[in-house]
This record gives C-alpha cells, structure tokens and sequence, in this order.
C-alpha cells in the first residue's frame, strides 16, 4: 500500500511536512482513543507523543535535537498543550470537550474576543515549566532556542501554515540595551526561517517603556501597555494585506498581546495571530 493511502501519511515535501506528519500521528492516535475515560485517555495522549516521537524523531532540517538537554523527569513534567484547545486564547479544553468542532472557543473568548485572532501555546506555564522559560529570558539561555523553536513549530503549525510574516513583541530599546537581546525575537527569528517565512523583525516597536508587567492586575497591565506600542512606516508598508504571527514567550492576562495585534491591525494587517512559547492553565476569565 502506498503511504499516501494510509491514515497516517507523511507528507513528501514542504517545511512544515514533519510537523503535519506528527498532528495526523497523533490525530490517529486520539481517535482510537476517543472512547477511553479521561485517566486513561490522557495516558494514550503521552503514549501518542512516545510513539509520535519514535516515528518522526525531533531533528529538524538542520540537524537541530528537540530535547534541550532536559532530564526525562524535567521533561515529563511539563504540560504540552494539544488539542482540543481554545481557538482564541490557546487554552487547554476540559475533557469533555473531545468531540467539540475546530474553532471552537472558551466563554471568556466568546464573551470578549481578544484583540488577535487566534493563539496556540507550547505548553503550561506553571512551576514546573517556569524556570525552564525563565533561563531564556534572565539566565542567557540561548542554547533553548532550538528545542523551543522545534515545540513552537509543532505548537502552531496551522497559524504558520497560514501566516504571511512572523513578528516579535518588542522590548522597549532602554531595556533591550540592559538583557542584551529580545527573547521574542529569538524565537520568531529561527521560526521564520526554518517554517520559510518572512521575518519582520523592526515592523513593531515599543515606543513607552512600560516597565515590568509582574505583580500587575489584569486591568492594570492593559493601563500599563496602553499606546505603548506604534508600527513604523517600513513596518506599515510591510504588514498591509499580510496576515501576521505575533510571537512571544509567555502568555498570562494577553494585555501585551492585545496591545500589539491592536497597533498591527491598525497598521492595515490582515490578521494577527498569536503563537507563545508557554500560556498559564486558566482561560481567558468573562467580563465583569
């Protein structure tokens, strides 16, 4: 039987080809699963990812292992997210949810949709992922980026295959003079050009220096990134008619987020997408 005519056919060609091999692996997998009670259902999930991972191993094109060096115990701590998930927010659905449609969104999102379109996450943020996203960001672990780059293209795979451009949240030039480098940027730069897309790394700028978002409210980091965020007029030129992907680390009250897809739409973008590293547990909240 040619491959082709099987359920679980790797497509030949393409950059995303291996990752859309994995989604149909695990699609397969989850269907012969569907009947199975929750606790059981989530052990075929990881058994799913086992035997996806043995099938498709984690190299990319270049060569690249997915592994980062984290222990097996550090690596079956974290959550990865996979579907079905929220389509506005990226959050994980309950169990129940299995059978629900593609596109399907949390109340929070139905009530108050978010600024960008869609978003999806790698994984949790939560304690047992903190620190791992957190030598990114503070500790100069650049030597992640690969292994992030690898979980984030499997993560978004449907809003890569769909995008125009990648984009980075911007650090604001005070800050990104003291940490050196922009860890948005650093992933969005390896994405773009490993999923074969254009990477527009000066179109968004941050043009207030806002200062930390931590230990804000909600309300209080979407008054904190108010108009803190402009498009240049390269950057208009660049995003007009396009459909972007906003790309970012981490995910929590999505002010930054909203704030930046806001100032891309308004620039004339087609649509803003949203793909981050890690998103905390709990979906967007209802409005008051």
């Amino acid at each position: 039987m040619d491959a082709e005519d099987g359920p679980i056919a790797r497509p030949r060609k393409g950059p995303l080809a291996p990752w859309l091999a994995q989604a149909a692996v695990l699609d397969a997998l989850r269907q012969r699963a569907g009947d199975l009670p929750g606790a059981a259902r989530r052990g075929a999930g990881r058994l799913g990812r086992a035997v996806a991972a043995l099938m498709l191993p984690d190299v990319d094109d270049d060569g690249l292992s997915g592994s980062g060096g984290l222990s097996a115990m550090a690596w079956s701590r974290i959550t990865f997210l996979e579907e079905p998930v929220c389509d506005g927010c990226g959050a994980g659905m309950a169990d129940d949810h299995d059978t629900l449609s593609p596109g399907h969104r949390c109340l929070g999102c139905e009530a108050a949709p978010p600024a960008f379109d869609r978003a999806r996450a790698a994984f949790v943020y939560d304690e047992h992922s903190r620190d791992l996203v957190l030598r990114l960001k503070h500790a100069d672990r650049l030597d992640l980026v690969p292994t992030f780059t690898l979980w984030l293209r499997r993560a978004g795979v449907s809003l890569i295959e769909d995008c125009d451009a990648l984009v980075p949240v911007p650090l604001h030039p005070a800050r990104l003079l003291r940490r050196r480098f922009n860890q948005a940027a650093e992933l969005a730069r390896p994405l773009a050009r490993a999923s074969h897309r254009t990477y527009l790394a000066d179109a968004l700028q941050r043009v207030r220096d806002t200062g930390t978002q931590g230990g804000l409210s909600s309300r209080g980091r979407q008054r904190n990134v108010a108009a803190a965020f402009g498009v240049s007029r390269a950057g208009a030129m660049a995003v007009r008619g396009r459909r972007i992907l906003l790309v970012d680390d981490v995910l929590t009250t999505g002010a930054t987020a909203e704030a930046c897809a806001r100032a891309l739409k308004q620039a004339g973008a087609r649509s803003v997408d949203l793909l981050v590293l890690a998103r905390v547990k709990s979906a967007r909240a209802l409005p008051r």
